[in-house]
């Protein structure tokens, strides 16, 4: 089964406008911008057959070609990550299989999330599509709260039930625990991973519905496909000691580079 990975990537953030050319200094003191963190993420994923990047705008074009990335460019009119992915797969054309969305602002993901990922909805002809989770230590769960106390967001959770069926998705804290935990605890919280694999059937009907009122309200694409009755897939992946983090805010450079530091990335 061949696999595409496209890389949407737009300047227009509402938190954080320009994110996808910010600099992050990495443990030999190289800078490279996040989108080229990005694409060099998903080039390290086994068992993929093309990794190309997704935008509107020239200026993220210019940087990704400088570096050697594929652009495919899209219409300024994708609301979203998933919109972008489905024009940009429309353009391309071939006979892909599964259809890989990895977001941008995650140049941490470990190539083996993506690869669990497409394991899983190959194994499971019920989902139309799957996605990442992580559960949460008592660190993370803590920083996540933290995040949310002072009015910013973390990081999305993601709720399952039998099966791993995907019941909903939030930037809220969920499920509620009233627990405390300790640093390398686990709990019942999931952090979601922005990526998707989509089958091109389900990806090429998305932009056609329309923006439901739980997409609107939280502000995530997912939730369009729960609110048109589509059967996700929630595949739960091991950290296996490496730290994670999506950027997000300003304030997430920092918090990035010093993982990176950690863990002696380039």
């Amino acid at each position: 089964m061949s696999v595409l990975i496209v890389i949407p990537a737009r300047y227009a953030s509402s938190r954080y406008p320009g994110k996808p050319l910010v600099e992050l200094t990495g443990a030999t003191g190289e800078k490279k911008t996040l989108i080229q963190r990005s694409w060099e993420a998903a080039t390290q994923v086994g068992g993929v057959d093309r990794v190309v990047v997704a935008t509107d705008d020239a200026r993220i074009r210019d940087a990704c070609q400088a570096f050697g990335a594929e652009v495919v460019m899209t219409s300024e009119s994708c609301r979203n990550g998933t919109e972008r992915c489905a024009e940009a797969a429309a353009t391309l054309g071939g006979d892909y299989d599964i259809v890989v969305n990895l977001q941008g602002d995650a140049p941490l993901t470990p190539a083996w999330f993506i690869e669990d990922l497409v394991t899983g909805l190959r194994a499971n002809d019920w989902a139309e599509l799957a996605t990442p989770v992580l559960r949460c230590e008592g660190a993370m769960l803590k920083s996540l709260l933290e995040d949310r106390q002072n009015g910013r967001v973390g990081g999305t959770t993601a709720v399952f039930g039998a099966g791993n069926r995907g019941l909903y998705f939030s930037k809220e804290v969920i499920p509620f625990t009233s627990e405390s935990y300790a640093d390398e605890a686990p709990t019942p919280v999931f952090h979601h991973v922005g990526v998707y694999a989509y089958r091109p059937d389900t990806l090429a009907a998305y932009a056609g519905w329309p923006v439901g009122p739980l997409e609107t309200l939280e502000g995530l694409e997912q939730l369009r496909f729960l609110e048109n009755g589509r059967a996700v897939l929630c595949t739960e992946v091991e950290a296996r000691g490496r730290q994670f983090w999506e950027l997000n805010n300003p304030s997430d450079v920092a918090r990035i580079e010093s993982m990176m530091q950690q863990m002696q990335l380039p």
